[in-house]
């Protein structure tokens, strides 16, 4: 504002009257009494500033020049816009009328009509072309009609074969009639023509029409034509009112002679009173005007206005500044103690006078807390983006990575952080010395340093910073490195080298979280040319607080991670059965953020048969692993009744709802314990399989061809819902055929989902014969993130089949004299097998089996012997009553023989069948 009235009042003053300036004094007084009189004559006059435009000023000549202009465009205008709607709109419906009657009589006339009516079916021949000369003329539609005022064709085929609405009177008489119809699109033109013969018979019509506005004609073309001429023509007329306007005000500056000479007053006033030095210099180098802050923060000499700029023994940088009109804007010029903020801009740019008009602002207070401000803010920036980006995992070496990286380069060059051993492991570090530490992270501006590379172990010496920093608990500085004697006898040649290498100064700042010393994090500058202060110890205290705290949490979850994990694997098989009915192997990965709950299991049946189950617990931590390692134990135990896979997750189902009750109870209500869980077992014999699942992913099934399949079968609900029964599903499995088992970790992740995974799974199950580790391997390949969220566990199993010649099987009649044929026959066959030393035993087991079959049940009676790692006798009847084994007394005459199949035999029971039981005993092979 004062540059402003600075330039106004130098024009005015310099072009017209050619004076000097008055005295300050004289100009104040004036001043004083010109403010006075105005406001004893009743206030101020509204000043031109306030003055309304002049299109609003209909008094001003320039006003009422316009206004007449824009009536008369106007009126021209609106005749002009009326004329060309009533020319337009005949045109428009000419031209709809020529375009239908067109398109009609020459769809009406084209060659093949007469064959096409009269054939047997006129709409397959003629509803093509129809809509080919429709969509080719852009008419609403063009339909045959037959001479009974049937439609032929339409461009909705629902209405082929409806009358056709409309007058087709004259049309069937040989006349072409066109009319105007109201359709539902707005007005429309219709033409109806006949279609005769070589004989001039009519067999049959062709209408045509077109909605009217769909027509353009160049009339309406014109309009936009015509409206942006007019728009030029205002343009126009108001811009050569402007310039008339801007004329006359130009010439008097809008102002009457009063006005002027009140303005130049108030200008004057406001110019000695700012806050800022104002200097006007003409264009020959001479100070016209120095106002009293300039004069100040100058040291002018009094009266300086009329003398050369150069010779009022300024600084010779801002006497060149003034006196060459160079424009600058907030150029701070140092003049003896003081900083200036200098702004310097030509006054002839808009034609004034020759010459410039400069502002000065003493910025010496200002710059230096600006400087101040500017270091707070980097330093509130820094503790900022530290709170953001550390402790992004709960990982302790790459928390410590990420207070490196923060740090460098905007605070350090270098920096490095050193960890106690213990705080690596996870283990809680009672008391940090200056001994067993490791170097965890380092990171600077450049690769080629010379400190200890990662991963060092080294101790600090008593006289090093460090160690002082680990004692006291506080931060310390060292600004000049080269003469840190202590620093210096922790390792002189590597000190030395560090010295060579331009590292200059150094603060270091204990890790502290929690009452518990951690570490070391040390800052280093070499680049930098201004060493560390101890106002900068502060910093690295708040940075090394932080990220302390953060490198104790994730010591703490790394040692509940470990914790959970080793008891996970604990409870989990840690050496897979001996049997004979698969080639199983299996992965299991913990998730990288937290164990979960997933577990797996391999458990052999009787009957050369094996189990396979895979689960998932809801939830990570310890909870979900000792949570799993109960729901493992009882799939064991539940086993052990050898019942069908249904029958085994409705335990599993009753016992998750047990758990959750009791520990509900003990906690006070809203523990909810969920799993899902598979359950499949495989018959070597038979090569059955049956299965079922309460929630879980479906198994593959990958056939010796190398096709893939996911099994369809009932998903049922997770474990520890209840009400719903689980589905078991039996299905024939080829020889050599790998079935896969594996939890939802593998298939679904953060940035896939299951979908995606499962093609994944798919593809990497079909490529080539592999065996089950190979397998495991490439699934693992294909579909393991980079940071799982999950746990995985995969089991890929291969179907194996007992050789025929290891199975003996016949069926026993039920009467006693078969027992004895049985016997012969299965000591026949043992011998065969070359297992003489068992027969008698074999024999006696039989015997006692097949007599109780015959005694106690009912219908068929089958026995069969299995040689596999050990000998399984089996004897199945229609019979559901289980056999209890009791100890007979010494008075008794029977109630020895299951007795005696247990002492004789490792294992026996009973496991029922559809059709009945079977009574089971297995031997050791010799």
């Amino acid at each position: 504002m004062a540059r402003n009235m600075g330039r106004s009042w130098a024009r005015t003053l310099t072009a017209r009257s050619g004076r000097r300036p008055r005295s300050r004094r004289r100009e104040h007084s004036r001043t004083t009494r010109g403010w006075r009189g105005r406001f004893r004559r009743g206030g101020p006059r509204t000043s031109p500033a306030r003055r309304r435009p002049w299109w609003l000023d209909v008094r001003t000549v320039a006003a009422q020049v316009f206004i007449l202009q824009l009536v008369i465009v106007l009126l021209l205008i609106g005749a002009s816009l009326t004329t060309l709607l009533l020319v337009s709109r005949h045109d428009t419906t000419q031209e709809a009328h020529n375009r239908s009657v067109a398109v009609a009589t020459a769809f009406a006339n084209s060659p093949g009509m007469v064959a096409a009516l009269r054939s047997p079916d006129p709409t397959a021949i003629l509803q093509p072309k129809a809509e080919a000369a429709r969509k080719a003329s852009g008419l609403d539609f063009v339909v045959v009609i037959n001479t009974k005022g049937i439609r032929l064709t339409h461009p909705n085929p629902d209405r082929i074969g409806m009358h056709y609405i409309g007058t087709i009177g004259p049309s069937l008489h040989g006349h072409t009639l066109t009319e105007t119809i109201q359709g539902s699109l707005g007005p429309a033109m219709r033409t109806i023509t006949p279609v005769t013969d070589s004989r001039g018979q009519v067999v049959g019509l062709v209408a045509a029409g077109i909605t009217i506005k769909k027509v353009s004609s160049l009339t309406n073309r014109e309009i936009p034509i015509l409206l942006g001429a007019a728009a030029a023509s205002l343009a126009l007329a108001t811009g050569g009112t402007a310039l008339v306007s801007r004329r006359l005000r130009r010439q008097t500056h809008g102002l009457d002679p009063v006005e002027m000479t009140r303005m130049y007053e108030h200008h004057d006033a406001v110019l000695h009173v700012v806050r800022e030095g104002v200097l006007i210099v003409d264009g020959d180098g001479r100070l016209m005007l120095a106002n009293d802050e300039a004069i100040r923060l100058l040291g002018l000499p009094p009266r300086p206005e009329g003398r050369p700029v150069t010779g009022l023994g300024l600084d010779p940088h801002i006497a060149d500044l003034l006196s060459s009109a160079r424009a600058v804007t907030d150029e701070v010029v140092t003049t003896g103690d003081r900083m200036l903020a200098v702004n310097n801009r030509s006054t002839d740019r808009d034609g004034g006078p020759p010459g410039s008009v400069a502002t000065l602002r003493d910025s010496t207070e200002l710059r230096a807390l600006t400087g101040r401000a500017e270091v707070a803010q980097r330093r509130l920036k820094l503790l900022y983006d530290a709170g953001v980006e550390i402790g992004t995992t709960l990982d302790v070496t790459r928390t410590a990575e990420e207070l490196t990286r923060v740090a460098v380069p905007r605070f350090a060059d270098f920096a490095t952080v050193d960890l106690a051993e213990p705080v690596l492991r996870g283990e809680e570090p009672f008391e940090v010395t200056v001994a067993d530490m490791r170097r965890t992270a380092i990171r600077g501006i450049r690769d080629d340093h010379p400190f200890y590379r990662v991963g060092k172990v080294f101790s600090f010496r008593s006289s090093t910073p460090q160690a002082w920093s680990l004692e006291s608990g506080h931060g310390a500085v060292e600004p000049d490195l080269r003469r840190a004697t202590g620093w210096q006898a922790q390792d002189p040649e590597t000190t030395a080298r560090v010295i060579d290498y331009g590292v200059h100064s150094l603060v270091t700042a204990p890790l502290r979280a929690r009452g518990v010393l951690l570490g070391v994090v040390n800052f280093w500058r070499s680049e930098r040319p201004e060493s560390f202060e101890e106002e900068d110890v502060s910093l690295a205290e708040e940075l090394a607080g932080h990220a302390a705290v953060c490198i104790d949490n994730a010591r703490r979850y790394t040692r509940e991670h470990a914790m959970a994990e080793t008891l996970q694997r604990s409870l989990l098989p840690r050496v897979l059965p001996e049997q004979n009915a698969l080639d199983v192997a299996y992965r299991y990965l913990p998730a990288e953020s937290g164990v979960g709950g997933d577990w797996f299991d391999v458990i052999p049946l009787p009957g050369a048969r094996v189990a396979l189950v895979v689960g998932d617990v809801v939830g990570h931590g310890l909870h979900a692993a000792a949570t799993m390692g109960r729901l493992r134990t009882a799939v064991a135990n539940f086993s052990t009744l050898d019942v069908p896979p249904d029958e085994i997750l409705s335990h599993l189902d009753e016992l998750i709802a047990r758990i959750d009750q009791d520990e509900g109870i003990a906690g006070g209500g809203g523990l909810v314990t969920g799993a899902t869980c598979l359950y499949a077992i495989y018959d070597p014999v038979t090569r059955h399989c049956t299965m079922a699942r309460a929630g879980h992913p479906p198994p593959a099934l990958v056939r010796p061809d190398g096709s893939v399949e996911f099994l369809d079968m009932p998903a049922g609900t997770p474990l520890g819902l209840g009400g719903l029964p689980f589905e078991t599903v039996e299905l024939v499995l080829p020889e050599a055929s790998h079935l896969v088992l594996y939890t939802d970790g593998l298939i679904e992740d953060r940035s896939r989902e299951i979908d995606a995974g499962l093609e994944l799974l798919r593809e990497a199950l079909s490529r080539g014969d592999r065996g089950p580790e190979e397998t495991c391997a490439a699934v693992l390949d294909a579909l393991l993130p980079t940071r799982p969220s999950d746990d995985i566990a995969l089991i890929v199993a291969r179907t194996r089949v007992l050789p025929a010649d290891s199975i003996a099987e016949w069926d026993v009649p039920a009467h006693p004299s078969e027992v004895a044929v049985v016997r012969a026959a299965v000591i026949e066959r043992l011998e065969e097998w070359g297992l003489g030393e068992v027969a008698f035993t074999t024999e006696l087991i039989l015997s006692e089996l097949i007599t109780n079959a015959m005694r106690y049940a009912s219908g068929p009676i089958r026995v069969r012997l299995l040689r596999v790692r050990n000998l399984i006798c089996e004897v199945s009847d229609s019979s559901s009553t289980s056999p209890h084994l009791r100890y007979a007394a010494a008075t008794d005459e029977g109630g020895r023989g299951l007795f005696l199949v247990a002492q004789f035999a490792e294992r026996w029971g009973t496991r029922y069948t559809p059709g009945g039981k079977v009574i089971w005993a297995e031997q050791a092979l010799p």
